[in-house]
Parts: structure tokens; C-alpha cells; sequence
């Protein structure tokens, strides 16, 4: 008897098949018994019929508890009633091992009970559903890019330097030295893009910040795309395809799971181009208008973002911040070099910053002012400057927070959610 999947039970109408999995749910009535097996590619309904209460099926019915592993083996059938639109008609049952007092019942329980068994809270039906939507994202952004010609290049997670401040680094050990977990990939990026052309990278980032906000992780994901004599408005245009490119698909393959998490997509289908665009100065004043106390030179936090959204029906570019609230690779405006060239998308709905990017400095004297400036080690950034010594050129790039984007797909108030296992300011458990 062939195992199969429960995402491939069409292909089998009529067929003896095999499923490998665990008990989801079970009910009776009368000579009939329900059980709902599950096996990771989605839920089955499978039945037991029989006119004798003494049936050793029905005793190992009896024997089941949530979260108790299994094989059933019998008949697929198709049924318009049931979760799927197909049954299993159970032969067979065999018991692998019974689980004892699970913890996660269908009763309400809290989230740090929930987060404690973070381990567990993964097979529940919603967040099972939001991370099938992150692996769809992920599918998504790496489709878009290697479609494009882009080379994924990996770079380093234990690192010599800061790429977006000295404030958040996590320093390790190094045999007779010091190392700090990766902020970014971007610096290696722009090396790599210096040889290729056209590059990004897709791995996790670590930023040591006393943040406790529904939108910020100690440990997080993102993709940093990279491009040769790419400008501002280049980079923009290519943050617009990318977030266009994924809403598209996650909708188009992830309805399922976005109606079970009861997500309302109407506001997912007005992401189309162009994004309205915004300069700082303009957003700020937007803004003061509606009584915010933020002054020029501050960073927009996470309520001044959401007013900013509030504008707008779909996702809204920032250009053109003060250069003294950015990294110190940003290329100043020409016209203005108090603003630098960069841009921050901010998506709709008020989930706030979802890309971060901009041109990078190409002159090496400014460069080196600006490393000064920021008083940071220079032997730590030679190699940098490295690629500002021979064949320099314009180039841009940006970071996209897989998190942070999934959240405002799935609408998910707080991004402990987004992620198998969040990494918090006071939680490194499980």
C-alpha cells in the first residue's frame, strides 16, 4: 500500500493509500467514528463503520489522544462535506506512540503558556498557516531574483565590523580576537556585486536592541539585493517588483491559509505600481499636521509610521531622510548633502517599515570622512575601501525583513508569530 501525502489525496480517488501522521481531532456518532489525522501538508477526515461496538478498531479509536502518532491505511473517497473535499474510509489502524496530557487544548491559553511550548504551538491550524505563508515568501523572493539574473551569494554571519551601528552589535569571542554577529550582509554584498554584477543575499541578521515592541526581533531574516551603477530610483523600482512580485503569489498560492487565519485580502490586492512617494520633509510635515511631536532629524517611529500609512492604500517609499539619522555608507543628495539617498517603503495597513535601503558612497575620500566621522575602527574596513580604490562605481541596494513582511500579509499583531522560533528581549526559550 503506497504512503502518500494528504496535499496529493486527489491523485488517489478510489485507491488504497497509506497516511503517516498525527491525531488532529476525533468525534463519534453512533456506529460511525471521525478521526482528523494531519501530516504536515494539510488535515484529512478519515471514518471507521462498523455495526459492532467490539470492534478493535473502535477500541483503538477509544485508545487515541490529540497529538498521538499514527499510520491509517484504507480507501480515499471523494466527499464535498468534508475538510478537502475528500475522506479517508479507515481498514487499518496503527498506533505509534499515544500522547500523554498534551499540553495545547482546544481551551484559551496564554501567550506566555504559548510561547513556553513555542515547540509544540507550531502544529496549531494558524500558525501552521503563517509559516506555509513565510515558506511561500521565501519561494517567492528567491524566485524573483535568480528570475532576474541575480546571483545569491552568502556572507559571513560572524563578522569584524558594524554595518548599521556600534549601538546593537552582539561581540563574541574570536580565538585571540574579537567578532560580532552579521546586522547585514550588505557590505560583503557590495564586494560581490563589484564581481557579479547583480547579487543578493537571504539569511538570518542579529540586531542587540532593547526593543520590547510587536515589531522588533533580537534575531531576524532579510533579503539584500545589491546592484552595480544602480541609482536611488533604480533601487526603488526594484523594491516595488519584488513587493508586487510576493503579494501576487502568496495570494495566488496561499489562499487556504490566509482564509484561516481570516485574512481580509481586498487591502493585499490594491498593491499594485506605482507607490506614492514621499520625501522626508514631506512625510514629516504630513504628519505634524496630524499632531505628531517628531522633529526633523529624528527617525519616524513605529506610531509615526502608521500615521504615515494611513494616506495611502498601499505601500509608501520615504526618500531622501537627514544623512545624521542614517548608516555612514549613504550617499549624500548633491543638491542637498545634509539628505541622504535612501529609502525606506512602509507598508500599508500600519506595519510600518518593511524595506530599508539606498545608494551606497563610491568616492573613496568621502568614504574614509565618513568612517571618521562615525569613529569607527578604519583597519576593520579596509577591504572596504578596498572596493572604492579599484573600479568604483554608483551602486544601491536594499534589505527586506522577511518578518516584518510577513506580519502585513497575514496581519498578525505582534511578529513573535512570523518566526519557528522568535528570538525576544527576554526570551531565548525554547
Amino acid at each position: 500500500m503506497k504512503w502518500v501525502y494528504i496535499e496529493e489525496i486527489s491523485e488517489y480517488q478510489d485507491q488504497d493509500i497509506e497516511l503517516r501522521g498525527w491525531l488532529f481531532n476525533k468525534r463519534s456518532g453512533g456506529k460511525i467514528r471521525f478521526l482528523l489525522v494531519r501530516d504536515g501538508t494539510g488535515i484529512i477526515q478519515g471514518t471507521i463503520f462498523n455495526p459492532q461496538e467490539e470492534s478493535p478498531l473502535f477500541k483503538q479509536f477509544d485508545e487515541l489522544t490529540q497529538e498521538s502518532s499514527l499510520i491509517v491505511r484504507g480507501k480515499v473517497k471523494e466527499d464535498k462535506r468534508a475538510p478537502g473535499g475528500y475522506e479517508l474510509e479507515i481498514k487499518e489502524i496503527e498506533i505509534i506512540q499515544i500522547a500523554k496530557d498534551y499540553p495545547i487544548t482546544p481551551k484559551s491559553h496564554g501567550v506566555p503558556f504559548l510561547m513556553e511550548h513555542r515547540h509544540l504551538w507550531l502544529r496549531s491550524q494558524k500558525q501552521h498557516a503563517i509559516l506555509q505563508i513565510r515558506a511561500e515568501l521565501i519561494k517567492a523572493i528567491r524566485d524573483f531574483f535568480d528570475g532576474r539574473g541575480f546571483r545569491l551569494m552568502d556572507t559571513p554571519i560572524l563578522t569584524p565590523s558594524a554595518c548599521e551601528g556600534t549601538t546593537t552589535l552582539f561581540e563574541t569571542e574570536y580565538f585571540d580576537q574579537k567578532a560580532y554577529l552579521s546586522q547585514s550582509g550588505q557590505l560583503y554584498n557590495e564586494a560581490t556585486a563589484a564581481a557579479f554584477g547583480k547579487v543578493y543575499c537571504f539569511g538570518p541578521t542579529f540586531r542587540a536592541e532593547k526593543s520590547k515592541t510587536r515589531r522588533h526581533l533580537i534575531e531576524f531574516w532579510m533579503v539584500e539585493p545589491e546592484v552595480a551603477f544602480a541609482l536611488l530610483d533604480d533601487i526603488i523600482k526594484l523594491g516595488e517588483d519584488l513587493v508586487v512580485f510576493i503579494v501576487e503569489r502568496v495570494l495566488e498560492e496561499r489562499k487556504k491559509e490566509l482564509d484561516i487565519l481570516e485574512r481580509d485580502t481586498k487591502p493585499l490586492e490594491k498593491v499594485k505600481k506605482p507607490f506614492p512617494r514621499l520625501t522626508y520633509e514631506e512625510a514629516l510635515q504630513k504628519i505634524k499636521k496630524k499632531g505628531s511631536k517628531m522633529e526633523w532629524g529624528d527617525d519616524f517611529g513605529a506610531p509615526d509610521e502608521t500615521m504615515i500609512s494611513e494616506f495611502f492604500d498601499k505601500p509608501v517609499n520615504i526618500t531622501h531622510f537627514p544623512l545624521s539619522a542614517k548608516a555612514f555608507y549613504m550617499e549624500p543628495d548633491p543638491k542637498r548633502p545634509d539628505l541622504a539617498l535612501c529609502v525606506d517603503m512602509l507598508a500599508s495597513e500600519g506595519y510600518g517599515e518593511i524595506i530599508g535601503g539606498g545608494q551606497r558612497i563610491h568616492d573613496l575620500s568621502l568614504l574614509e570622512k565618513r568612517i571618521k566621522e562615525h569613529q569607527l575602527p578604519k583597519e576593520a574596513y579596509k577591504w572596504y575601501l578596498d572596493l572604492r580604490k579599484y573600479g568604483s562605481t554608483p551602486h544601491s541596494g536594499f534589505g527586506l525583513g522577511i518578518e516584518r513582511t510577513l506580519s502585513w500579509l497575514c496581519k498578525i499583531k505582534h511578529i513573535r508569530e512570523t518566526i519557528p522560533f522568535p528570538r525576544l528581549l527576554y526570551r531565548i526559550y525554547p
